[in-house]
């Protein structure tokens, strides 16, 4: 049975073993590699990218990131392209084959049937002189000196050297279509990140209660205000406009700190000049706010005009948070 130090010897020597192998790949990136991108962004089609066994694996997360990242594209496994799916490809498409060895038997049938259509190859492969390698178009080589496993027969070194080719692929296709955080959000609406990216504090604050209360507002009314709109806070104002902001805490140090408060109006335990945020900002910019001065409530001004209060918990369940 294999000891607690011989399992985090392995774990490590896989993870430098990976990692010596991607940095490796600086080395393999020349004009074959600028020319392949410059092709995807100029092309009219979408990228068809196509492989077998742990290969095609790879295929899938490479289709994932570029479509997430505005490049359209299509997984075609390699074996069943040959029994029907070849139909996938359109006359203007780009097609990525990925294979390790670039001479399974699939992929030798696979090639010819492409290029009869006319249609460009991009070729990420360890053998740049295998029969893929010398039938694409373009080739990204992916070469690497042995799998992390001790037999050397695993696909792990190899798959993670197609990985991160193609990752280096979306990316430079991402600069070169300008694509921006805006663009981002639309293909994740529904994660949290495209939240991060899209949700405003208009989209928050109409869903809460608008505590309010004038400078001369008693204690009590105070007290009531808060404690029915529960958002443990109220702002102060005066002619729409923002004067003041009482919270939760404020009340409980003006009870420590006070013998009579029936004399007390808002204006005499209120926080001046609290934190604001426009209506229009972003959320993130709210919790940003929020985090940057230790409050968990904020409140929503439209030119100057109090508009209402979010609070951490609402960024909590849109899970900003």
């Amino acid at each position: 049975m294999k000891n607690k130090n011989t399992i985090i010897e392995n774990a490590t020597q896989t993870i430098l073993a990976e990692s010596k192998a991607i940095a490796n790949l600086i080395n393999f990136l020349n004009d074959e590699f600028e020319n392949a991108v410059k092709f995807i962004h100029n092309s009219k089609g979408r990228v068809i990218v196509t492989g077998i066994g742990k290969s095609a694996n790879i295929a899938t997360k490479i289709v994932a990131t570029l479509n997430s990242t505005g490049t359209p594209s299509i997984f075609m496994h390699a074996a069943d392209a040959i029994h029907g799916d070849l139909g996938i490809i359109q006359q203007n498409d780009v097609v990525i084959c990925i294979s390790k060895s670039g001479n399974t038997p699939e992929i030798k049938v696979l090639i010819p049937l492409i290029k009869n259509y006319g249609n460009k190859i991009i070729a990420i492969t360890g053998n740049t002189q295998s029969f893929l390698g010398t039938n694409a178009d373009f080739v990204l080589n992916s070469y690497v000196e042995k799998e992390a496993c001790s037999n050397n027969l695993a696909p792990t070194t190899s798959t993670t050297a197609q990985l991160v080719i193609g990752d280096a692929l979306a990316v430079c296709l991402l600069e070169l279509n300008n694509f921006s955080s805006t663009d981002f959000a639309k293909y994740h609406p529904g994660g949290a990140l495209g939240k991060k990216l899209y949700l405003r504090v208009k989209d928050l604050v109409n869903k809460n209660e608008r505590p309010n209360v004038a400078p001369n507002s008693s204690i009590k009314d105070v007290i009531i205000e808060i404690s029915e709109k529960r958002l443990g806070t109220t702002a102060v104002t005066q002619d729409t406009k923002i004067v003041g902001v009482i919270t939760d805490g404020d009340l409980r140090r003006m009870l420590k700190n006070n013998k009579d408060i029936n004399s007390l109006t808002a204006s005499d335990i209120m926080s001046k000049n609290p934190k604001t945020i426009d209506i229009n900002a972003m959320a993130i910019e709210a919790l940003e706010t929020m985090e940057n001065n230790n409050i968990t409530q904020i409140l929503v001004v439209e030119d100057s005009v109090y508009i209402g209060v979010v609070h951490l918990h609402d960024l909590l369940k849109e899970g900003i948070i």
